[in-house]
């Protein structure tokens, strides 16, 4: 496509508030809460505690740290916040870009929104096309089979939502993006299948270049001609399609086509959990007796079939583990946190449980990927009986979405033990009218009027 980076460049500079559908708008609120709720639980966990102190012991600064409420630079703030919401795995994500663009872009766009005192509805519209631009990257790329995607193309979307805050012209945001491009990590996929938790900073670190890419770039450091078709095109990328990253732009918003999750685990092991809570539905009690399951066969895609670990040795690696997930799902009654916690981990009833799981690869079920993610669940018990299921899509997708209300409770869950209820209602009516809020400060000075509940 000829000189598609101009194009590209412009529209992100064009595009107004006033240029965003009404349901795009409405759609990016959702996503709004539901990130911010995932980093506030995220932050909990030791290591994310343990490098706020490191990073923002002293505090002071324009940027919240959700977490705690205390504040801090806003590089750390990109880099904690980012790195905070991927530790539980309930960040939203795309199926179409294949990533998570939100928890790339989000905390970065909070955190130089809060320096400026920006007010809400930048920060929608930065969001929006952060994400945009991210996702549709994802789209057009296809990242090696051996790199994990966080921490690539989502370090664009995120200079490209910060230059969207600072008001870029065209030629700006085509030298960030050029620039930016050439930031992606060297992840790999190994991290997340072997429970090496340094891959919950890839998104942080995504958050963080982007801030680092607006101060570059505004001190005169320059990318390549055009560092997307390098780097996506032959550096960690098989191939970039510009007719794929340029298709409805404008027309369609990725924002709006994304997935919500509500399992605590990676998205591959969704479709079996979704066929299992259907078989465990089939029992007055909601689940049969763990003791009497004698195995469970899971047949799902190629991608999902790798997560076969039946002994993860912490909560990341359990969290891509469908052994684990089917059998602590089966132990704790759902999938959520605190079935996936170093507790669970630990615990010898689902250690046992997992070992009874068998993941293999359909290749029919293959064949149906990227429109759908499949799998097949075959559970035996003691006494023969024998319990059937598939999901076809996974509960939370484009198209089998979560409800409104089902959000919110999630966003709930998430964010009331660590603000408080009271604050927690707040902050999410005030997300829910974020397009007349003056100053996202207002919104930031719940969260820190409420530090004690950190």
């Amino acid at each position: 496509m000829s000189d598609y980076l101009s194009k590209l460049a412009a529209f992100a500079a064009d595009l107004r508030f006033e240029d965003l559908p009404v349901e795009v708008v409405a759609h990016s609120k959702l996503a709004i809460a539901d990130t911010l709720a995932v980093i506030a639980a995220g932050s909990r966990e030791e290591e994310i505690r343990q490098l706020t102190h490191r990073l923002a012991g002293c505090g002071g600064g324009p940027a919240t740290l959700l977490g705690s409420g205390a504040k801090t630079g806003v590089l750390h703030a990109a880099l904690i916040n980012g790195t905070a919401g991927t530790f539980l795995e309930l960040d939203e994500g795309n199926q179409f870009g294949r990533g998570h663009p939100a928890i790339h872009v989000l905390p970065a766009v909070l955190a130089v929104a809060e320096e400026g005192r920006l007010s809400g509805r930048d920060l929608i519209l930065a969001t929006v096309i952060g994400y945009e631009v991210g996702t549709r990257i994802g789209i057009a790329s296809r990242i090696r089979m051996s790199m994990h995607p966080h921490g690539t193309w989502g370090t664009v979307g995120a200079a490209v939502a910060v230059g969207k805050l600072f008001g870029y012209a065209a030629p700006r945001f085509r030298e960030a993006i050029n620039l930016a491009s050439c930031l992606a990590l060297a992840t790999s996929r190994k991290t997340m299948l072997q429970g090496a938790t340094v891959r919950n900073t890839y998104a942080g670190i995504s958050n963080h270049m982007g801030v680092l890419a607006h101060h570059l770039v505004s001190s005169g450091f320059t990318g390549e001609a055009d560092g997307l078709a390098t780097v996506y095109g032959s550096v960690i990328s098989e191939s970039f399609d510009t007719a794929e990253m340029m298709s409805e732009l404008g027309e369609r918003f990725e924002i709006a086509r994304n997935y919500f999750k509500k399992h605590a685990c990676c998205r591959y092991n969704h479709a079996s959990l979704d066929a299992l809570l259907n078989i465990m539905a089939r029992f007055p009690s909601g689940r049969p007796d763990p003791a009497l399951v004698v195995d469970i066969q899971v047949s799902t895609y190629s991608l999902a079939a790798q997560l076969c670990d039946q002994s993860p040795r912490n909560m990341l690696a359990a969290k891509f583990s469908i052994p684990f997930a089917m059998a602590t799902t089966l132990i704790h009654g759902h999938a959520g946190v605190a079935s996936f916690a170093s507790a669970a981990v630990k615990d010898a009833a689902v250690q046992a449980l997992s070992l009874k799981v068998r993941v293999t690869e359909d290749p029919a079920l293959t064949a149906m990927m990227p429109a759908r993610r499949p799998a097949r669940v075959r559970l035996t018990l003691i006494d023969g009986t024998v319990l059937e299921a598939q999901a076809l899509v996974n509960k939370g997708d484009l198209e089998d979405p979560y409800s409104k209300a089902e959000l919110k409770d999630k966003y709930l869950d998430l964010s009331a033990p660590v603000w408080g209820e009271k604050a927690a209602r707040a902050v999410y009516e005030m997300i829910g009218e974020m397009e007349h809020l003056p100053d996202v400060n207002h919104l930031t000075a719940l969260i820190q009027n409420n530090r004690q509940h950190g």
